[in-house]
């Protein structure tokens, strides 16, 4: 098994090639303030979209998105505002997502739009 963040980063790339594949123009990723840290920022329409990459090998322990709770959803929704202020994007409208990565002979995507909102 590989170390967690070795999987983490694994399952954010293959969550940026399906954005990508979808239409979505990543604009940044690894997001980090004092607050938290928010994995993929990408636009798509009028969207600024915050997405939370959750990587696991399998679903013995939970789905992937019941490991996002509300600490870490707020964590995400405050790390946005930062962002938005920080690079002028106020014109966007925020849409928080959730991409679950499970890890198998192929790699299983589940993209969860409007995953939590403000």
């Amino acid at each position: 098994m590989k170390k967690n963040r070795e999987k983490g980063l694994l399952g954010e790339n293959i969550a940026i090639n399906y954005l990508k594949s979808k239409g979505y123009i990543v604009i940044d990723r690894n997001y980090r303030t004092k607050i938290g840290e928010i994995d993929i920022i990408a636009i798509k329409s009028n969207y600024l979209v915050f997405i939370e990459v959750k990587t696991r090998s399998s679903t013995n322990y939970g789905y992937p998105y019941e490991f996002v709770n509300m600490k870490k959803q707020e964590r995400i929704i405050k790390s946005s505002y930062i962002y938005m202020n920080q690079k002028d994007l106020l014109d966007f409208q925020p849409r928080y997502d959730i991409i679950e990565v499970i890890l198998q002979k192929k790699a299983k995507i589940n993209h969860i739009e409007n995953a939590f909102c403000i």
